[in-house]
C-alpha cells in the first residue's frame, strides 16, 4: 500500500497523473517551481528573484514616470493656451491702439502735435477700487438741487 501512495506521489511529480493533467496549466507547472529550482540550484533561484523584484520596480517606475509625462504634457497644453489667449488679447490691443491713434491725428488740426503710439509707451494704471454707489448719491444731490435729466 505504501508503494502505490509512493509511486502516485512520483507520478504526479512527473506529471503523468491523469488527475494533474486535467487541471490548467499542469505541464508548465512543475517546471516553473521555485521550490525545485531553489533545491536544485539556491544561487539561480536568488537571482530569479532579484530579476523578479527588478522588472516589477522598473514596471512600477514606468506607471510614475507615465503618470508624471501625461501631468507635464496636460500643464503644458494649458500654458500654451493661456499663451494663445494672451496673444490675441495683445493683437486686439494693439488694433485698438492703432484705431485710436488714427482716429486722433484724424481729428487734428496739426497732426504733428500728436505723438504716434508705441506698446513700449503704453501705461497700464491699476483699476480704482471699487466703490459703493449711495456716497456718491448723496454727494450729488446736496451740489445739485435740481433733477438729472437722464443720459447725463
Amino acid at each position: 500500500m505504501p508503494e502505490r501512495a509512493h509511486a502516485r506521489a512520483l507520478r504526479r511529480r512527473q506529471g503523468r497523473d491523469p488527475r494533474v493533467l486535467s487541471r490548467p496549466f499542469a505541464l508548465i507547472q512543475g517546471s516553473l517551481s521555485a521550490r525545485r529550482v531553489e533545491r536544485s540550484s539556491p544561487l539561480l533561484a536568488v537571482l530569479h528573484r532579484s530579476a523578479d523584484g527588478i522588472l516589477i520596480g522598473i514596471g512600477l517606475t514606468m506607471l510614475g514616470l507615465s503618470a508624471l509625462t501625461l501631468h507635464w504634457q496636460n500643464q503644458w497644453s494649458q500654458s500654451y493656451d493661456q499663451l494663445e489667449a494672451d496673444q490675441v488679447q495683445e493683437h486686439r490691443l494693439m488694433e485698438a491702439a492703432a484705431l485710436l491713434e488714427r482716429q486722433y491725428m484724424g481729428a487734428a488740426h496739426r497732426p504733428g502735435l500728436l505723438e504716434p503710439t508705441s506698446s513700449d509707451k503704453l501705461l497700464y494704471l491699476p483699476s480704482p477700487p471699487a466703490a459703493t454707489a449711495a456716497p456718491t448719491a448723496d454727494l450729488l444731490a446736496r451740489v445739485v438741487s435740481r433733477p438729472i435729466p437722464p443720459g447725463y
